[in-house]
Order: C-alpha cells, then structure tokens, then sequence
C-alpha cells in the first residue's frame, strides 16, 4: 500500500489546487480546466476536508496558498507531471516498457542514431525515449533509466559496458591550414577552440607530442555540433572525435592541423544505476549492444 486513502486527495483536487496555485484566481483555473468556479471552490474545499487543513487563504483579491501548501503543490506538481508522462508512455507503446535513455549530442546522432532502427525492429516492445544530458547526473532525481557517459569509470553509483575508445585529431578549415602550422609552438598560438566539459583536451594532447603547456584560451563550446560548424567555418583548430568529422575530412572541408596519430581522451560507456533493479527494456538494450560491439560489420 502506498500510503493511507486520506492523505491522497483527488486528481481533480490537486489540479484545481496546482492551478489556482499558478494562475492566481478561481476563475482563471476553471477557464484553463474548463470547469465552473463553483466546481473548482468545491475541489478546494473537498481537498482542505480530507487533509484537515487550511489550503487557501481567501481574499476579496485573490486566491492565495498558505506557505504550507505552496509546498505541497510543488510536490504534487512534480507528481502529476510524472503521472502524465507515464501515460503518454503507456498510450505510446501499450504492449511494452520503455526505454528512457540519457545521450550525449554527438554521439548520439553519429553513432547511436544510425543504428537504432535495427534495435527498434529487434525489440518492438520497447519503446526508446531520448534525452540529452552533457554531464553525470543523480539517477534518482531524473526519468532516465541509463545514459551514455563519455571519459572513465568515475560516475559512482553505476554500472558500465564499455562501448568504444573515442579517439580524437586537431582539424581546421582548408583556409586556416593554408595560413601554416608548421610548428608546435604555431599550432599552439593559433586560435583553439575548446569544449566546456573537457577543459583539458588541448593540454592533453599537447602532453602527447612532448610539449607540457597551461591556460590554453579560445572560444568554447558546449556541444560539437556547434564546434564542427565554428571549425569549417574557419574560426579556430578543434580537437574532434574521428567518427564525427571523417566525412568533413574525406570531403575536404577540414584538413588536419596536425600530422600525428590520433589519441585517445576516453572511452564511452552505457551505463545505469546499481541500486535499482534493471528493468527489462534496459536489459534488451544492453544485450543487443552488446552484439552490436561483437559485430565487426557494425563497428
């Protein structure tokens, strides 16, 4: 049993209460539920009888929350926000669960995207559902069920598949290459383009060639999409993952800065939290990626 009867008020209640709470007047909440102002006095009045307290505080004015409700409504605001969005998911994909999967934008379009269908026809009982999140998160305050997590094994609380090394090149335009970086310390000068969540990426690289520098400045970025376009635009040298950007290169709308090997700045993992059981959807994922890693002809 969740809880006794008596301390959960109606959907009708706490949708007249929530709007009331919102928009400041009866009259204005039943317009938006499309009920009378009577019919929403009544809800008031039904919810403060069951919980046996004041909710309102009512002037000639307008209708106000005493400070003990307004927190209770944000809770129940929240609540009915997640009951709502159960049942989208539930009316989506009647005869399975979901799949509720945090990604990383690049990575995601790139290499993720292309390959779903073959999972959404593998397992048509699951229904995935994509959010975007650039940096580790508390599983327990958000509706993901796994996310990709791109660097090391450093977001407590989970469990990981490895998925792939990224591996990473300084690109710039064919424009900006013309200009030369014949150098280390040229290429060092010239202006480099940053991504927020790898602050460090350039001081890394540079530790690869045999070169230890600081407080390397230039624009930032926080997704690669953005930074891609920046770099062909000409505006800096980026360091981008070799999956996102082979295509600009065979193309020739980026060229390398830099001829040296590829390094590696991490790896991406799919991962979900260990405290919970797993759900199904999450397990049909994780063994049909796992067949995709196995799969050379996927890679």
């Amino acid at each position: 049993m969740i809880a006794p009867r008596r301390f959960l008020p109606s959907i009708s209640s706490l949708l007249a209460l929530e709007a009331v709470d919102r928009l400041g007047s009866a009259s204005a909440a039943a317009h938006e539920l499309s009920l009378t102002q009577s019919a929403i006095s009544r809800q008031l009045k039904a919810a403060e009888d069951q919980l046996g307290i004041d909710l309102i505080e009512r002037s000639q004015m307008r209708l106000q929350l005493t400070p003990a409700a307004k927190d209770y409504v944000e809770t129940a605001r929240s609540s009915l926000k997640d009951l709502a969005q159960a049942a989208l998911r539930l009316t989506a994909n009647p005869a399975g669960g979901s799949l509720n999967l945090s990604i990383l934008p690049a990575f995601g379009m790139h290499w993720l995207a292309p390959r779903l269908l073959d999972f959404a026809q593998s397992h048509p009982e699951v229904t995935v559902n994509l959010g975007t999140r650039l940096k580790p998160f508390d599983f327990s305050n958000e509706h993901f069920h796994a996310a990709i997590h791109f660097g090391r094994k450093d977001w407590t609380g989970v469990s990981y598949l490895k998925i792939m090394r990224e591996e990473v090149l300084p690109v710039c335009s064919p424009a900006l290459a013309l200009q030369g970086l014949n150098t280390l310390e040229m290429l060092r000068d010239a202006p480099l383009l940053h991504l927020d969540t790898r602050a460090d990426a350039w001081e890394q690289w540079f530790s690869t060639q045999g070169q230890a520098v600081q407080g390397l400045q230039g624009m930032l970025f926080d997704q690669f999409s953005t930074m891609v376009q920046a770099t062909i635009h000409g505006l800096g040298v980026a360091l981008l993952p070799t999956f996102l950007v082979k295509n600009d290169l065979s193309e020739g709308r980026l060229k390398l800065a830099w001829n040296a090997p590829a390094i590696s700045l991490g790896d991406y993992y799919l991962v979900w939290p260990k405290d919970r059981a797993l759900p199904e959807p999450v397990k049909s994922f994780r063994i049909w990626l796992e067949g995709q890693l196995s799969d050379k002809s996927h890679q």
